[in-house]
């Protein structure tokens, strides 16, 4: 039997653009998505801890260290800038493998979506 478990986690980051005028996707700034083992074009859910909107969209990288947090295309208007919010991808396996699975989460610094070291 297959199971969908969280397999990637970014804990509270912040908006920092919203582009309405853009085909769709997030942008994740690419030093977040290594931390995360989120690959590019993979399909993440975003929580909006402001407003409590859900979204389903896909990730496109954004340029490294630059601590964007972009929400494009329709996604725009589920957030305004300065939102918090929580990034997900999940992933299929074996319900065995499930038992000793561990996701890869990551709480960046909110105030600069930046890794903390």
């Amino acid at each position: 039997m297959m199971i969908e478990v969280c397999k990637s986690k970014i804990h509270r980051v912040t908006v920092t653009q919203a582009d309405l005028n853009y085909v769709g996707s997030i942008t994740i700034d690419e030093e977040l998505m290594d931390a995360a083992n989120l690959f590019e074009h993979e399909k993440v859910q975003i929580v909006n801890i402001n407003n409590g909107e859900r979204l389903e969209t896909y990730v496109i990288k954004g340029e490294r260290n630059s601590g964007k947090i972009c929400l494009n295309g329709p996604a725009a208007r589920k957030v305004i800038v300065g939102d918090e919010v929580i990034i997900i991808a999940y992933a299929h396996i074996d319900a065995i493998e499930a038992k000793t699975f561990k996701p890869t989460i990551i709480f960046p610094d909110s105030s600069t979506n930046r890794l903390i070291k």
